[in-house]
């Protein structure tokens, strides 16, 4: 390898390959008074020193923002994940977050009141937000959310005496697949509801699986398709009419956030996403947060603790007889809590109201853009914040996903949900200007259009990633975990 080709080459930055012996970014303080031997113990002191890697400052700064620039996030392009509402989080937020820092989870509430109020105010927020009674703020992530709900409904069941009785989770075909998997760890039957023909619940399919044995009904509303459920009242009163509870899975609340509100169609329990919908980082810099609200008749289930207001003050509420119990250590993800607090506080009713009002614009516009560039849209009709695509015939969903990361821009979610055959679900968020859109459709119009012309590239993309195409299944059964200059 020459050097001009050694800097284009994607094993540049591998920090082993840069080191050289002696060279230091910087040296630990030395250890004044007893020697290490002495402090640590001789059996723990090793008898030859790590293999680790000897780098100048410089290149250990360029190893890491190079990295930091092949990580794909919202700050760096557009991010369409279908369901998982990947939009911009502001900065500001952060700003909020960061005067919390110096806070203790274990400190006395006393003189901690600031951050409580705060907490409060956002369960009253997130109450009124979702039509909900009252809220917990303690589960960590979507998922957790919906365990936390099923068990409360699990709860409710037990107190009336018919825990033994009701056995069975009603779960759209369509659902997410953290619905079912929460239903069955919560130690209930999943019975699976088709999807009709215009992508709502199949109302005659759903009727015939109610029954005494249902526990309850987990739905989300706009469904997966984006396509909102036009007879969930309906829904909602069969349901209620057997005794089961109704489930509502916050993924997609972006779509009616500020226009209208699950606890208003009937629903008795509710996730929230605030990684989705309330600006709140995904993964890394999160982590997630998955408040669940609920109506009166549940809230003597709530995991504590909770906040509650105690005349000037605001205490942490642990003796609860009928809670469920604590879901998490302390009192969830705080630091996300707090960026969610900001955003509500400072778009208020009509800055939520234009929230969805642009998300549903925004999907509503790139699906018939992507209809004009070549591709299907499943259930085509006036969607919510985001729809299912398809390619035309002889593409695959997987080859159009692979090459669209050689033009910079993130693929959609693909083969979800899996009532559609070769899935592409599109949620383009309110974030994304008219410009951002329409070049997302000349990228997935000229896809189109290069397969046509050479019908192997898509076989072969993406050509410019620093890694090429994997073999997925050997990826996942047989992963390399450790660099093979890793420290021994």
């Amino acid at each position: 390898m020459n050097v001009a080709d050694r800097f284009r080459s994607p094993d540049f930055p591998v920090i082993f390959e840069r080191g050289r012996p002696g060279r230091r970014a910087a040296r630990p303080p030395i250890t004044e008074g007893a020697p290490m031997a002495e402090l640590l113990g001789e059996e723990h002191l090793r008898a030859a020193p790590p293999r680790l890697p000897e780098v100048a400052e410089l290149d250990l700064v360029r190893h890491y923002t190079q990295l930091a620039h092949r990580q794909f996030s919202i700050d760096g392009n557009v991010y369409p994940l279908g369901s998982c509402t990947m939009k911009y989080n502001p900065k500001l937020h952060e700003d909020a977050a960061e005067r919390f820092l110096d806070l203790h989870p274990y400190q006395d509430p006393d003189h901690a009141q600031g951050i409580l109020e705060l907490l409060h105010r956002l369960q009253e927020d997130l109450a009124t937000v979702t039509g909900m009674d009252a809220v917990s703020l303690q589960p960590a992530a979507g998922a957790h959310g919906e365990l936390t709900g099923i068990l409360m409904i699990r709860a409710f069941h037990a107190a009336n005496g018919e825990d033994a009785q009701r056995r069975v989770v009603l779960c759209p075909d369509g659902a997410h697949g953290t619905n079912p998997a929460t239903a069955a760890m919560a130690g209930y039957e999943v019975v699976e509801v088709p999807t009709g023909p215009d992508g709502e619940v199949d109302l005659a399919g759903f009727k015939a699986a109610l029954g005494p044995e249902t526990a309850a009904v987990m739905l989300t509303n706009p469904n997966t398709l984006g396509i909102f459920e036009t007879r969930i009242l309906e829904i909602a009163d069969a349901a209620h009419a057997v005794g089961a509870q109704l489930y509502y899975d916050g993924a997609n609340l972006n779509a009616i956030v500020g226009r209208a509100r699950p606890g208003d169609m009937g629903f008795d329990v509710v996730h929230l996403n605030l990684h989705k919908t309330m600006t709140t980082p995904h993964g890394g810099g999160g982590p997630g947060t998955g408040p669940v609200g609920v109506k009166a008749h549940l809230a003597p289930f709530l995991p504590v603790p909770f906040v509650a207001q105690e005349g000037d003050r605001y205490v942490l509420v642990e003796d609860v007889p009928a809670s469920i119990g604590r879901m998490r250590s302390f009192y969830g993800n705080v630091g996300n809590l707090v960026r969610a607090y900001a955003y509500l506080r400072r778009l208020g009713a009509e800055g939520l109201r234009r929230v969805s009002t642009m998300a549903v614009l925004n999907a509503n516009y790139l699906r018939v853009r992507m209809k004009e560039a070549g591709y299907t849209v499943a259930f085509d009709r006036v969607n919510m914040h985001e729809f299912v695509a398809q390619p035309p015939d002889g593409v695959r969903t997987l080859d159009v996903a692979k090459a669209l990361l050689d033009y910079g821009v993130h693929p959609m979610t693909v083969y979800f949900p899996l009532v559609v055959r070769e899935a592409m679900m599109v949620e383009p968020t309110e974030t994304e200007s008219l410009e951002t859109l329409d070049a997302y459709a000349a990228v997935l119009g000229e896809v189109l259009e290069r397969a046509a012309a050479d019908p192997d590239y898509l076989a072969e993309a993406p050509l410019t990633t620093p890694v090429r195409r994997l073999d997925e299944v050997a990826a996942a059964r047989k992963p390399i975990l450790k660099h093979p200059f890793g420290a021994s």
